[in-house]
């Protein structure tokens, strides 16, 4: 069973940087975290930042060109580099792996079932 652990989320001045982390462990090896998901106080929880299946990184419009989604040559880590945060980026932040997913979906909830525990991100003056 594959394992997702997040970490790197905390508290930050609107401005500032964070960068999180999420490592798999278990089998199988072709389980992979593939995309970062928050969930807002109060909010759904969406997909903001992913490399599909294709290794394309995709991103929404309100973090792309802020957001910066990477990954280890092993597949076995996902990295999201947040800059210039705002109190909206404020949530609680999921990394999803699975073994694959459509080119166009890779933001979708519904292409994974495995999740980490996530980790809070708290932007605030």
């Amino acid at each position: 069973q594959v394992v997702l652990q997040e970490s790197g989320g905390g508290s930050v001045q609107p401005g500032g940087s964070l960068r999180l982390a999420c490592i798999a462990s278990g089998s199988p090896n072709d389980v992979i975290p593939m995309a970062w998901f928050r969930q807002p106080p109060g909010l759904d929880r969406w997909g903001v930042a992913g490399i599909g299946s294709d290794e394309n990184a995709r991103y929404t419009d309100d973090v792309e060109g802020r957001f910066i989604v990477s990954k280890d040559k092993d597949n076995r880590a996902l990295y999201l580099q947040m800059n210039d945060l705002s109190p909206a980026d404020t949530a609680v932040y999921y990394c999803a792996a699975a073994r694959e997913t459509r080119w166009w979906a890779v933001l979708y909830e519904s292409e994974y079932n495995i999740w980490g525990q996530g980790t809070q991100v708290t932007v605030s003056s």
